[in-house]
């Protein structure tokens, strides 16, 4: 490793989180989750603690830097490690609920909107390299979220979520977590409304997942299970993790 990259510090669209067991890599250009198993992640926490790449594995090393996740400073600049609320594993032994239940039916006008507003994201997807969806969408979240004038109650944020879950229910592209929660926060923009977005990562296994909670953080039309996520970014009226 040259002298250049001999400190580092990590660039604004990478977070890490720390399990415990695990320290997880999220790529918020790209959507993509790299894991790192206990000695590297320990070795991993070193270097964030002391902002030199040095500390890694070279190849993973290497790989940091040219993949754009570190970036070479003249100094060190220690970089943080999102500490994850669930951390414990269960090595197998807990259940994870799947699948999904059919929406409850919603006004006509309702879902006219919300089929809009699902539209609108799905377009943000399909304009532009595959590789950059994921930005695409958390920029469009952002510009969202900005301009909000006031808080949405959980009522009205429930209607929203609701709607564009049914409006999902017979669309024809990819409708998951992601898409729905961004048409959501577009929904509710669109009304002058302000929620909060998440998007959090849980661990055994590692999995991902977006919601929406208004801004005193309540989930909206959530599970009790998204509680094991431990959010990573957030883009809200009053706090911007971007």
């Amino acid at each position: 490793m040259d002298e250049l990259s001999a400190f580092a510090t990590v660039l604004p669209h990478f977070r890490a989180v720390d399990f415990g067991h695990v320290v997880v890599l999220i790529d918020y250009r790209t959507g993509d989750v790299k894991g790192l198993l206990p000695t590297t992640a320990e070795r991993f926490r070193e270097a964030a603690r002391t902002g030199r790449p040095g500390r890694l594995p070279g190849p993973l090393a290497t790989h940091l830097l040219t993949s754009g996740f570190l970036a070479p400073t003249s100094g060190p600049r220690p970089w943080p490690v999102t500490r994850a609320t669930t951390a414990t594993a269960s090595w197998g032994s807990v259940e994870h609920p799947a699948g999904t239940a059919r929406p409850r039916s919603v006004p006509p006008l309702d879902l006219l909107r919300a089929t809009g507003a699902l539209s609108a994201v799905a377009a943000v997807k399909a304009v532009g390299h595959r590789r950059t969806t994921m930005l695409r969408v958390i920029r469009t979240v952002h510009r969202a979220t900005s301009t909000r004038r006031r808080p949405a109650t959980p009522e009205q944020a429930a209607a929203a979520v609701l709607a564009v879950r049914a409006a999902g229910w017979n669309s024809p592209g990819r409708s998951a977590c992601l898409e729905e929660s961004a048409a959501a926060v577009l929904l509710m923009a669109s009304r002058c409304l302000g929620v909060t977005w998440c998007h959090g990562i849980a661990a055994d296994p590692v999995r991902l997942h977006a919601w929406v909670q208004t801004e005193d953080g309540t989930p909206i039309a959530e599970p009790l299970s998204t509680s094991a996520f431990t959010p990573v970014l957030t883009l809200g009226a009053h706090h911007h993790q971007s």
